[in-house]
């Protein structure tokens, strides 16, 4: 009888001991969740898995990727990005899926000189094609700091957020025949590139090369979503109530439609749902139809 309880305490605590496990990876862990895709050394993860650095030279930048795929979810991230003169880098942070078809959702940070503002760029594509671009300042400075960017994305539409606060919409229109991704499975991509040719003031403004490397930092990345392996998804993305994931049928109530309006009001410095010169024949369809 001593043996069986001493069995049962041994595999209580190892029971304990796993969901701890599960707990901890779930709160996200860099040697878990991604994999270094480029870079030559210049990406690191480091603190046993809790921070991930990328940098850039004039040589090379660097970039990873997640090891899942996912068909819907909520990804979050703290970012703290190249400080000072950033002008010329671009740290991007995205979801895409493979194919001359993809599907992608988009946060850029564009660099600037110091003293002046980053630029928060945002774009969705669908079947390839983009076009869809909002451009933000943001309300704090992006570089003293770790702060938490996070994309949701579930059947009914795509909302980006600023820690915690939406800054962005894009609805699932399909039947007013927009298109909306909700078909291909997506990775998390991250790199930090040189694009001076074009990334701060058309280009004008060109990286400074005796300030590198420059290092953007990650933290608290955590993937709440629906895996996508072997042609199959982790969860129903139908249903609003499955493994704790409210993010399926998400949506902004009244004080968070509030605080977009207030975001977009005094911090979008570019919207394509505006941009009449460059639509010349018409708006998008997006930027027309009335979300019922």
């Amino acid at each position: 009888m001593a043996f069986s309880s001493n069995t049962f305490v041994i595999s209580m605590l190892i029971s304990v001991v796993f969901i701890s496990y599960l707990m901890v990876a779930r709160a996200g862990n860099f040697y878990q969740d991604v994999d270094i895709t480029w870079g030559d050394g210049r990406a690191k993860i480091l603190n046993n898995g809790d921070l991930l650095t990328l940098s850039l030279d004039k040589d090379s930048g660097a970039g990873f990727q997640s090891k899942n795929e996912y068909l819907f979810g909520k990804i979050n991230a703290q970012l703290k990005l190249v400080p000072g003169n950033s002008a010329g880098t671009v740290t991007a942070y995205y979801l895409k899926s493979p194919g001359s078809t993809w599907d992608e959702i988009d946060f850029e940070f564009l660099g600037n000189l110091s003293g002046d503002p980053y630029i928060l760029h945002t774009n969705v594509f669908t079947q390839g094609k983009g076009d869809r671009e909002q451009q933000f300042h943001l309300w704090f400075d992006p570089t003293a700091d770790f702060h938490t960017y996070s994309i949701l994305w579930n059947l009914h539409r795509i909302i980006f957020y600023v820690d915690g606060t939406p800054i962005r919409e894009f609805n699932n229109l399909e039947s007013k025949a927009v298109f909306f991704p909700k078909k291909q499975p997506m990775r998390i991509y991250s790199s930090l590139w040189n694009a001076d040719d074009w990334v701060t003031r058309g280009g004008l403004i060109k990286t400074d090369w005796s300030l590198a490397p420059f290092t953007a930092s990650y933290r608290n990345y955590n993937a709440n979503a629906c895996v996508w392996s072997f042609g199959s998804s982790s969860c129903n993305p139908n249903s609003g109530s499955s493994n704790s994931s409210s993010w399926l049928s998400e949506e902004l109530d009244a004080t968070s439609q509030e605080r977009l309006k207030w975001v977009q009001k005094n911090y979008m410095i570019y919207d394509y749902c505006k941009d009449t010169k460059r639509f010349p024949q018409g708006l998008p369809k997006e930027c027309t139809v009335n979300v019922s």
